[in-house]
Formats: structure tokens, C-alpha cells, sequence
């Protein structure tokens, strides 16, 4: 798990480098943070779909995912609630409806730090190395410590943006990795390589959503969309149980 602590704290030490700073961005400079932000996460979305579309045994369990997903994302009206809890979050701060909203930042951020190649085959290569889960450069860790890079600088930006919220971030990506962690633990060489091309499949196209909100194209409720997430991992568990 050294691997997985070592990503947490990256992302709470760049959001506390990014908050730090965030009163001095002036305005303009935020928007142009913004902005950025948007472009490079449609870009990881489209790249993280696409780069494994070819490598997918059922091209079509992507689409029945996000619309699954979607219908339960719906009917449990996660973006509706969320969108209510920052309103009140906001009343309480006097917040302008033209600031960024922590929420929206959030989501964005828990989907570039979660999905992925790094994030989810590096927790697995830990379990299944133990004997090396403390050497900085062997193959155990070496995926999560590139992945805590990564998330450290992408903390750092978002916290420019969002503030000190972006924190929260940190022990849905502990959580998330350390389920990984734990399946590998238990299934060990069971756990089907497919189910990992299937997830950054259904996970770069949220990704995607969420550059589409941040850049004002449009709000695709990528909250909602949530639930596909679940849709490949219970997929291949049943389908284990037949084989």
C-alpha cells in the first residue's frame, strides 16, 4: 500500500501548493488555468477511450455501461443533490454563481487522479509484488509513483482553481486504489486484464464529460454518469462465476 499512501499525500501537498497560491492568480490567469484544464482533460478522456477501444472483447459494453449507469445516476439524482449541497455551501460563504463551483472541480478531479492505466494496474502490481512494495524504482510501486506525479501537479492546478476542497480528493483515490489493492490481494491472478480496458474505456469517456462542463460546451451531468463505472466490474464478476 506504500505505493497508494505515497499518491494520497501527493495530492494533498498539491492542494495545499495550489491554494496556497490561489489569491495571488489574478482573475484572467485563473480563467486561462481554467481553460487549460478543460482542453487537457478532454484530451487524457479521448485518449484513455480510444487508446483501448481496440483492445476491447465487447466494443459495445461501454455503451450499455454509461447507459445503465446513467438511468441509476439519474434515478438516484446524485447531480441534483450535489448541486443543492453546493448552493447551501455557497449561501454560507457569499459565493458569486460566476465562481468556480468546488463540486464541479471535484468530480473532475476524483476522474483524472482515479481512471487510468497507472491507477488502476498500479495498486495490482503492489499487491502482487509485496517484496517490493518499498523500493522507490522496482516494478511493484513504480506505476503509482509515476501516477503521484501526475496527480501532484494536476492537484496543484485544480487547487488554483477550486481551492482548498480539492482535498477531498485524496481519500476517494485511497479508497478507490485500495480496492484494487484488496480485489488483487484476494483473486490474485484471477482478476481479468479486460475488466481493467473496459473501466478506462467507460472512464475516459467520463473523463471527457467532465472537459466538456469545465469549458462551458456542456453540462452532461458526469455525476450521474457515475454508476458505469460499477456496470464492467460486475459484468466480469458474473461472468467468472460461469466460467
Amino acid at each position: 500500500m506504500l505505493g497508494t499512501i505515497v499518491n494520497t499525500i501527493s495530492i494533498i501537498a498539491g492542494t495545499a501548493i495550489g491554494s496556497t497560491f490561489k489569491q495571488s492568480v489574478g482573475e484572467r490567469y485563473r480563467k486561462v488555468l481554467f481553460d487549460a484544464l478543460g482542453l487537457a482533460t478532454i484530451m487524457l478522456g479521448v485518449n484513455a477511450s480510444i487508446s483501448n477501444m481496440p483492445k476491447s472483447e465487447y466494443p459495445v459494453l461501454f455503451i450499455i455501461s454509461l447507459a445503465i449507469g446513467g438511468i441509476i445516476g439519474t434515478k438516484l439524482d446524485f447531480a441534483g443533490r450535489l448541486e443543492r449541497f453546493e448552493e447551501k455551501r455557497r449561501a454560507k460563504k457569499n459565493q458569486s454563481d460566476d465562481q468556480p463551483k468546488l463540486i464541479e472541480g471535484l468530480t473532475t478531479g476524483c476522474l483524472l487522479y482515479c481512471i487510468g492505466t497507472f491507477s488502476i494496474v498500479g495498486p495490482v502490481l503492489s499487491a502482487l509484488s509485496p517484496s517490493q512494495g518499498w523500493a522507490f524504482s522496482e516494478a511493484g510501486n513504480t506505476y503509482l509513483y509515476t501516477n503521484a506525479t501526475l496527480d501532484f501537479v494536476s492537484s496543484a492546478v485544480l487547487a488554483a482553481v477550486y481551492g482548498w476542497g480539492m482535498a477531498l480528493a485524496a481519500p476517494i483515490l485511497f479508497c478507490w486504489q485500495g480496492m484494487f489493492y484488496t480485489i488483487a490481494i484476494i483473486f490474485r491472478d484471477a482478476m481479468p486484464e479486460q475488466m481493467r480496458i473496459e473501466l478506462c474505456i467507460v472512464g475516459g469517456v467520463l473523463i471527457l464529460c467532465s472537459g466538456l462542463s469545465l469549458l462551458k460546451i456542456r453540462d452532461c451531468k458526469t455525476i450521474n454518469l457515475l454508476p458505469s463505472l460499477l456496470i464492467p466490474v460486475i459484468y466480469y464478476a458474473i461472468k467468472s462465476l460461469f466460467a
